[in-house]
């Protein structure tokens, strides 16, 4: 990671309000801080994100007093993009990428073969049409937050999304993802 000036821009995405956010932000600013201990890079600014109904008064009231890093507040969805071009360094998200950006539409269509009669959920349920919408507007909403993350992280940057999941969903997503990901390098570079 480069930086033309002395501070590393951090964004947490989807941060909440509660204190594992502050945990987080201070492990990420501790272990940079470590790698750049030789550097000129003296000073860290984090911005919390999430949608513009969290209560961002009642996370800047719970900062963490004896912290290393300027806190700033980003209202808006990480499904698109937050941030300046190439202004990012670490880009973090936890346990948020499940939120989908929308209810995908044919759920609520009564004539579909995907409608989920008022539920607002999979589980359990036998109908493939069902589990295809809400795979199909998941994997939108990725390639929207990863080309949004793509935008604004610098050259070097680095973005880390953690995602609680059982065993055989977690395979299925990442070796679908880690596939489409080569096949756009393999596409890019050569």
């Amino acid at each position: 990671m480069s930086s033309s000036s002395n501070t590393l821009h951090i964004a947490d995405l989807g941060c909440s309000v509660g204190p594992n956010t502050f945990i987080a932000m201070q492990h990420v600013v501790q272990v940079l801080k470590e790698k750049y201990q030789n550097n000129n890079i003296l000073e860290f600014q984090v911005f919390f994100n999430d949608h513009v109904t969290n209560d961002f008064n009642a996370l800047f009231r719970s900062l963490p007093i004896d912290r290393s890093y300027y806190a700033l507040g980003v209202p808006g969805t990480f499904h698109g993009r937050l941030f300046p071009s190439r202004s990012i360094h670490f880009a973090h998200c936890s346990s948020a990428i499940h939120w989908l950006s929308k209810c995908p539409e044919e759920l609520l269509d009564e004539k579909s073969p995907a409608w989920n009669k008022g539920s607002i959920h999979y589980v359990d349920t036998s109908n493939v049409e069902v589990l295809n919408a809400y795979v199909a507007q998941f994997e939108k909403d990725m390639e929207i937050l990863l080309n949004a993350r793509a935008e604004e992280i610098v050259e070097g940057g680095m973005i880390v999304i953690l995602s609680p999941q059982s065993s055989e969903c977690l395979v299925k997503f990442f070796g679908s993802s880690l596939m489409d990901l080569l096949n756009v390098l393999f596409y890019v570079f050569f």
